[in-house]
């Protein structure tokens, strides 16, 4: 697939085109089947949860204002800028040793309207090395989000190519549930939830290497401001921690980011629920942060 069918396909995001999110087919983990069903929880908040949400309410507040300056900052982004800076950061993610040694990525599609980092020469790039022969050493594999529900449950599936995406009731680009055969497409890492069980259970079965992320606003300690809804924040807090009970190595968390997009430290607040990024590619380059990132920064320099 050419980089001009990438970008043709993922403008299709801006149409007005509108579909009813399908339910996420039931789980058939053996483990999850053989599971007791728990003593059904109260729906009702206890006082330490609504004390903690009062204490949290002044944080939300300021994330509110920081997203209306970022997205303002956005809009008045010049498009020639914009462009370029698109190109700078998707060059620079080429060109990482750590994305090229990576099999299994996760990766955003970038959505126009939502102003985010261009992937369409990422996406391209990938599909394609993922499209060659399977000895090949550099073969990768693509997982791409879909939103299951409004409680902040997303997966992860696999794509084979830009086809494989439809439009949601958001008009952004997502995976179809079933592929082309009719058949549920690969899950690469899922945060299902089952009201028999009245848990969210994450769910995959191989490790993943890399992870491209989008977010309304950074710094350069690791924070990270998303649009609100929590989806990547519980996925990957969920994820690390399956990783950590199968002694899977963590993935490499890498934020995408406009120049306008990155504020000075602290001014992102931040809540237990938050989770910090490894590095983040900006038109200037690579920022790496956590000791993982600076380890394999040095590394290859």
């Amino acid at each position: 697939m050419t980089l001009r069918e990438v970008k043709k396909l993922m403008s299709l995001s801006t149409l007005p085109f509108r579909r009813t999110l399908a339910q996420p087919p039931p789980s058939t983990n053996p483990l999850l089947l053989n599971l007791r069903r728990p003593p059904p929880c109260s729906v009702r908040m206890s006082s330490t949860q609504s004390d903690n949400m009062t204490d949290l309410e002044p944080i939300f507040k300021q994330k509110k204002i920081i997203r209306s300056k970022v997205r303002k900052s956005l809009k008045e982004m010049d498009p020639s800028l914009r462009s370029f800076e698109d190109d700078a950061i998707q060059c620079t993610v080429l060109e990482a040793p750590w994305f090229k040694s990576s099999k299994r990525l996760c990766a955003y599609i970038s959505c126009q309207a939502l102003r985010e980092v261009d992937t369409s020469k990422l996406l391209a790039e990938i599909l394609q090395t993922s499209a060659k022969d399977d000895q090949n050493c550099s073969r990768k594999k693509l997982y791409v989000p879909r939103v299951e529900d409004k409680n902040s449950h997303m997966r992860m599936l696999h794509i084979s190519g830009l086809e494989d995406l439809i439009a949601n009731s958001m008009d952004i680009l997502e995976p179809a549930p079933l592929d082309t055969k009719g058949d549920h497409r690969e899950d690469g890492i899922a945060l299902e939830f089952l009201a028999y069980y009245k848990c969210a259970v994450m769910r995959a079965d191989e490790p993943v290497d890399l992870f491209l992320l989008p977010g309304l606003a950074f710094d350069k300690s690791g924070r990270r401001l998303g649009r609100g809804g929590g989806y990547y924040d519980t996925l990957l807090r969920k994820y690390r921690q399956l990783a950590n009970e199968r002694n899977w190595k963590q993935p490499l968390l890498v934020a995408l980011s406009y120049s306008v997009q990155i504020l000075d430290d602290g001014v992102i607040p931040i809540t237990p629920n938050d989770v910090y990024i490894d590095a983040l590619v900006s038109p200037a380059g690579v920022i790496p942060i956590s000791s993982s990132a600076l380890h394999r920064y040095h590394a290859e320099h």
